[in-house]
């Protein structure tokens, strides 16, 4: 397995995990998901020795873009979102933050992402999960032994399904057929809380116990 780093900040008034992933080895970071604290993320890059050359969004709600337009703009880092929420960067009525009192927007995404691309950071490589439920262009980032899985699958819990765009049982397919899938040992680092692996969830999540 490469090595590769991973440090979690919790940041926002949602509480929303943003994950700086890095190379040891060339020093290049993306961060997943900067959804407040731009300033902090980036000296937490910058602290590490890192170069910051990517964005990456799980999906497009304002607790997890937040941070994306300074980050942009202090490190002219890539963002990369998948293809069916990349409205929701330019409009804040879709991406909520309207709904939480500070409407914003984070600008276009410089990619378009599609179920199963690779992305590299440095001589890492994520793979892009379509798993729409939470939203319609909802992904996971699948790494060497973990997974990033935003608004997804959370430890005892899945993501929310009553915004616009959402649907329950679209969400438990993508959780059946493109989480449960992987192995029992792969760490999940979820969009909010705590960390977990696969097969914790796969035994003990109770949302995952329904015949679906």
């Amino acid at each position: 397995m490469k090595k590769i780093i991973v440090k979690t900040l919790v940041v926002g008034e949602l509480q929303a995990n943003a994950y700086i992933v890095a190379c040891p080895e060339q020093r290049v970071a993306a961060v997943i998901d900067p959804g407040a604290a731009a300033e902090q993320i980036l000296q937490a890059v910058l602290g590490d020795g890192l170069r910051l050359t990517q964005i990456l969004l799980t999906h497009g709600h304002a607790d997890h873009i937040g941070g994306v337009a300074a980050l942009r703009r202090a490190t002219g880092a890539t963002v990369a979102v998948h293809a069916a929420d990349a409205p929701l960067l330019e409009d804040a009525t879709l991406n909520l933050s309207l709904y939480l009192g500070r409407g914003f927007t984070a600008g276009p995404p410089d990619r378009r992402l599609a179920d199963g691309e690779t992305i590299a950071i440095g001589a890492l490589a994520l793979k892009v999960l379509h798993t729409p439920g939470h939203t319609p262009g909802g992904v996971c980032y699948l790494g060497p032994g973990m997974v990033f899985t935003g608004d997804t699958l959370f430890a005892g819990s899945v993501g929310r399904t009553d915004f616009p765009g959402g649907s329950l049982k679209q969400l438990l397919r993508s959780i059946k057929e493109r989480l449960l899938t992987l192995p029992d040992e792969t760490v999940v680092y979820p969009g909010h809380g705590l960390a977990t692996t696969i097969g914790e969830e796969r035994l003990h999540n109770p949302f995952l116990s329904a015949d679906f």
